[in-house]
């Protein structure tokens, strides 16, 4: 695939709309991970470099209209921190006073627009809102790998209208998840986790005949174990997609796959629960798995380290209590200590191995959740697909 790039556009006394992904999560209206925000930062300094006046918009949570908790404003405040430069965050999404502000703020400034889903049209990709952002700029970046998959009006219906080009974080989540498609190095591992099987289940078929192994922990095993013939306690199971995982388990490329010899069990989903370790085959009655136990991490960890590449999403039990966060940390850090090719995908995944203060020991650490998901699965990113019209063009 080939996307116009930065290089690709002439931005020099010109006004850029740019689409960053600055959903970060916040508690109380206070940040508590701004690894987007950082990640967002060098596509604003290079346009920044080069004489542009930039105009950033993005998504905050899931709004339905106006919602103060969510405004962008601590957000953009933190942008303005940890690049250095004065922001000018607007009241509005779009209209008359977003264009005032964007007139009368100084060259220097980097003007950041108000949530992009106050706004209904956003998420139906609406014509009128669409439009109303191409207004906003004179040419558009699309730097927003996390909403790559959605077609919202903020990065593909403004891309119709607008020369666009792939900024730097959209081009390297892209070069990084084409090299996990090729069938380059080997030994492949992929390490997957997370609550359900149903979320993961395309990706798996589409990857398993590339790997060559896929370690398969969190809730979304316990599935796999049930459809093997495995007792499993009370632990998560999706009964509607045991026929479809016991076909996969019984395939060409079943065999490939690995899971837990062994978990920490609970007797109740809560964090002070009482734990225990049980064996991967035989999980007690009336206790559930919360943790792959410290076999199946070695089991897992002694794979990952031997590997040339590896895509690890999702964590390997109940990350956010720290009872049950032995076996996703265990995990990261064979992540980061393997001196292959590695990519870390998902929320918990990226939290893990930042935790360890680790991530810079992995080779791509993704903003994007779902869509890497999706772009493995062998799907269209609508976010991405509205950019190659500018291929030949830009």
């Amino acid at each position: 695939m080939t996307l116009p790039t930065l290089d690709d556009l002439d931005v020099s006394d010109r006004t850029v709309l740019v689409r960053s992904d600055l959903n970060v999560p916040l508690s109380s209206g206070t940040i508590t991970d701004d690894f987007r925000i950082q990640a967002s930062l060098p596509t604003i300094q290079v346009l920044r470099d080069r004489r542009a006046k930039v105009v950033v918009c993005s998504h905050l949570g899931r709004p339905r209209g106006y919602d103060e908790s969510l405004s962008m404003a601590p957000v953009a405040a933190r942008l303005g921190e940890l690049g250095n430069f004065p922001v000018v965050a607007t009241s509005a999404v779009v209209g008359p006073e977003v264009k005032r502000a964007i007139a009368e703020s100084g060259h220097d400034a980097v003007v950041v627009l108000e949530n992009t889903r106050f706004e209904h049209g956003e998420v139906t990709n609406d014509e009128v809102l669409a439009a109303a952002f191409a207004e906003l700029g004179e040419v558009f970046v699309n730097d927003a790998f996390g909403t790559a998959h959605r077609a919202h009006a903020s990065n593909v219906g403004v891309a119709r209208r607008l020369r666009s080009a792939a900024g730097l974080l959209l081009e390297a989540e892209i070069v990084a998840f084409q090299e996990l498609l090729h069938d380059s190095d080997h030994p492949y591992v992929v390490v997957l986790g997370g609550a359900k099987v149903s979320d993961k289940l395309a990706v798996m078929k589409n990857l398993l005949p590339k790997v060559d192994m896929m370690l398969v922990g969190g809730g979304m095993c316990f599935t796999l174990l049930a459809a093997s013939g495995y007792e499993v306690g009370d632990s998560l199971v999706e009964e509607p997609m045991l026929d479809e995982v016991r076909d996969l388990l019984q395939g060409q490329d079943g065999g490939k796959i690995l899971l837990p010899a062994d978990f920490v069990v609970a007797d109740s989903f809560t964090e002070d629960a009482s734990n225990d370790l049980a064996p991967g085959t035989a999980i007690p009655e009336h206790t559930m798995g919360l943790d792959i136990g410290p076999d199946a991490t070695a089991q897992f960890s002694n794979v990952i380290v031997a590997a040339e590449r590896v895509f690890w999403n999702g964590p390997m039990g109940v990350f956010e209590w720290e009872a049950f966060r032995a076996g996703t940390a265990g995990v990261a850090d064979a992540v980061a200590s393997c001196n292959g090719f590695t990519v870390v995908g998902g929320g918990d995944s990226v939290a893990a191995i930042r935790m360890l203060g680790r991530e810079k020991d992995a080779s791509h650490v993704s903003s994007g959740g779902g869509a890497g998901l999706q772009y493995l699965e062998g799907k269209v990113l609508p976010g991405i697909a509205a950019l190659e019209q500018w291929s030949n063009n830009a």
